[in-house]
């Protein structure tokens, strides 16, 4: 979470490290797909000592309890995104979960949105790893920027292939109703029985194509402003602490705006079986196709505003939460 370097770096070590950190935290909690960031790239020393798995201790504890924080919001942008229309806004759908479930339907889905961090994590740090390998080959040597990001996204496409049926039943869980399912395992068996293996990939596609118009425009968009305020410094000033974090914040909304129609294609994809009959087998160019014809364009943005109104939040706690974990488990920040 804090070792993989970004790009070249003129401030401080603890400033960049810093910067970094709140990067991928801020990419992690806008909905671009769960967690598709580059992993944690740990030094030979940590990997020999067994840091590691602390700082996957750390960093699981702070998501979990981020999550369940700011679980109501990420309810409310779910249900925006598949039941919102401009006549059914936050203040509706605040209304209607509260009435149909009470105060602790605003948690549903969150259970398993938690549960599936751990798996997740393990599953992209050993396909990281074995990336890394690959391409470094028999050679000692560190790896580029550029490698880097090709070895975290092969792991982070590995690990969504593999843990992806979890997201889809956790938007399922999010948008049911009292008492459609029992529990996870029921919720399962019933997903199983109406669309068999198939139902646990609904939206795959989108899901994974969206990642590429956010790495591609935060990267750039992120290297532009920092390279425009270098050129503008060139006595050797370094940029701020403040600079970079507002540069990291600006690069992953530009990267959210962009990419957040796929994100809610794939969200609609995922719940076919929850919602109109009419929906189903629909495809993805005719799901946007069908949004826009209805709602133009702006009904390609549903529930992006409860999305980043959680990113902050969900931020900070993580921030705070992993700080304590990881002093509490030993871990120095080098």
């Amino acid at each position: 979470m804090h070792h993989v370097q970004r790009g070249s770096s003129t401030g401080c070590e603890m400033c960049d490290k810093l910067q970094l950190l709140y990067q991928q935290l801020l990419a992690k909690y806008l909905d671009i797909g769960e967690d598709l960031n580059v992993p944690d790239d740990f030094t030979q020393k940590e990997m020999l000592t067994g840091m590691w798995w602390r700082h996957l201790v750390a960093g699981g504890i702070a998501g979990a309890v981020s999550r369940t924080c700011t679980a109501p919001l990420d309810r409310l942008k779910v249900y925006l995104q598949v039941h919102g229309t401009k006549q059914i806004g936050i203040k509706h759908c605040l209304k209607h979960m509260f009435r149909e479930g009470g105060v602790w339907s605003f948690w549903r889905g969150n259970g398993i949105n938690v549960l599936k961090i751990a798996p997740e994590s393990a599953v992209k740090f050993l396909a990281y790893e074995q990336a890394k390998q690959l391409i470094r080959g028999s050679k000692t040597r560190e790896l580029s920027i550029y490698e880097r990001f090709v070895a975290g996204s092969l792991a982070g496409g590995f690990s969504q292939t593999v843990i992806y049926p979890l997201e889809v039943m956790k938007t399922r869980l999010a948008l049911r109703t009292t008492g459609q399912y029992k529990n996870i395992v029921d919720a399962a068996k019933k997903m199983y029985s109406k669309g068999g293996l198939g139902s646990f990939y609904r939206g795959y596609v989108p899901n994974l194509l969206g990642i590429i118009p956010y790495a591609g425009i935060d990267l750039a968009v992120y290297e532009t402003l920092k390279n425009s305020y270098l050129r503008q410094h060139s006595d050797g000033d370094r940029p701020s602490t403040l600079l970079l974090l507002s540069c990291g914040t600006a690069s992953s909304t530009c990267g959210q705006v962009c990419s957040y129609p796929l994100v809610l294609v794939r969200t609609r994809l995922q719940a076919q079986v929850v919602t109109s009959v009419g929906q189903a087998g629909c495809t993805m160019t005719g799901l946007i196709r069908d949004i826009v014809q209805r709602e133009g364009v702006a009904g390609l943005y549903r529930g992006i505003t409860p999305n980043f109104l959680k990113a902050a939040p969900a931020v900070s706690i993580s921030y705070v939460v992993y700080e304590r974990c990881r002093q509490a488990l030993g871990v120095n920040m080098t």
